[in-house]
């Protein structure tokens, strides 16, 4: 058994004890019951959004140097952001773009896709019908650039 030196300078067994001496699923079923208890005294820290995001980029920067990360495909990727988006509408709490970002969002998106070989290639058709679309949904929104006056 491994020893150490103690502060008086005799050796001792460097044998694990109590919390640290558990499984991992016994010391995350403990800290869970701490958690929960916290939380239903109010004692239990809550997250600023700040530091929830700082968390989990730590959290997923270990996670990818670990190479146990989770390879997220572009449907999943997509279905996770929605339900994000979702989630901060029906908060309240949802960054509302304007149309110069959401432009920008898309330029960049766009880039990032073509730079991975992962972009869609629009047939003619499917450019021409995305234009409509867009056309039509500014026209409703009144954000054509035309002046109100001419109507």
């Amino acid at each position: 058994m491994p020893q150490k030196q103690s502060h008086t300078g005799q050796k001792s067994s460097t044998r694990l004890r109590g919390f640290a001496s558990m499984d991992e699923d016994k010391q995350r079923e403990i800290a869970s019951k701490g958690g929960r208890a916290a939380h239903e005294k109010g004692t239990a820290h809550e997250f600023t959004p700040e530091e929830a995001r700082e968390a989990g980029h730590k959290g997923g920067q270990a996670a990818h140097e670990k190479g146990t990360a989770h390879e997220f495909t572009s449907e999943e990727a997509r279905e996770a952001g929605r339900k994000g988006g979702q989630a901060a509408h029906e908060k309240g709490t949802a960054h509302e773009f304007t149309s110069e970002e959401a432009r920008e969002a898309g330029r960049k998106g766009g880039q990032a896709a073509h730079g991975k070989g992962s972009a869609h290639e629009f047939t003619p058709e499917e450019a021409r019908e995305a234009g409509r679309k867009g056309g039509q949904a500014s026209h409703k929104k009144g954000s054509s650039g035309e002046s109100r006056q001419h109507r």
